[in-house]
């Protein structure tokens, strides 16, 4: 039996270093498609997989959308003075309260045609956060939302000093939709998004 903080610790080492190979592809569908069969390895074999043992997704690989190279984009993050704060929970295990603060926000053109906020994540280092919860939620998506950004766990296709590189194609679901022992920061009201948007991790 190992020891679960050390294996925590390589889970996000790893799914570090997943991204860092995704942004290190100079064709975006490569990188996602590199990305998604590193994320299927992980939960089919790693001792801190969400996915309960014999879960037929460890067989079979998480479901996505296809690859829509139109979902990605570099947009400027227009940054807020004294943004709101969120304090909400995570983590069955004691992990106790995370305080999520806006530093900012991003407009998207289309064909998502939204506004959304961008956080800092007062968790382990920081970090920044985006979740989103568009059309699909409790349909074709978990219903709480999917993440988009989370550089806290390594989570992260890139930026430069002004802008953020999102692609909505990694869109992928929180841990607590495989697992009810975590609980997992949900999309607050800045982060959701009417229109469907058919692409990243679904149901």
């Amino acid at each position: 039996m190992g020891n679960r903080y050390l294996e925590l610790a390589d889970w996000r080492r790893q799914v570090a270093r997943l991204y860092a190979s995704a942004r290190a592809e100079p064709d975006p569908a490569s990188g996602h498609e590199r990305w998604r069969r590193g994320r299927d390895r992980l939960f089919r074999e790693h001792p801190q997989s969400p996915l309960p043992p014999g879960d037929p997704l460890r067989e079979t690989g998480l479901p996505y959308w296809p690859y829509d190279p139109a979902l990605r984009f570099e947009v400027p993050l227009w940054t807020v003075d004294n943004g709101p704060k969120l304090v909400v929970p995570t983590g069955g295990d004691g992990d106790g309260d995370t305080t999520l603060a806006q530093i900012g926000y991003v407009d998207l053109p289309a064909p998502v045609d939204a506004r959304l906020d961008v956080w800092w994540l007062y968790q382990y280092a920081g970090g920044i956060f985006v979740p989103v919860r568009d059309g699909t939620a409790g349909t074709g998506s978990y219903g709480g939302g999917r993440y988009l950004l989370d550089t806290a766990k390594g989570a992260d296709l890139g930026s430069t000093p002004t802008t953020l590189t999102l692609d909505f194609n990694f869109l992928y679901h929180p841990s607590c939709r495989y697992d009810p022992s975590w609980t997992c920061p949900l999309a607050p009201e800045g982060n959701r998004i009417s229109r469907r948007l058919e692409t990243g991790e679904r149901l």
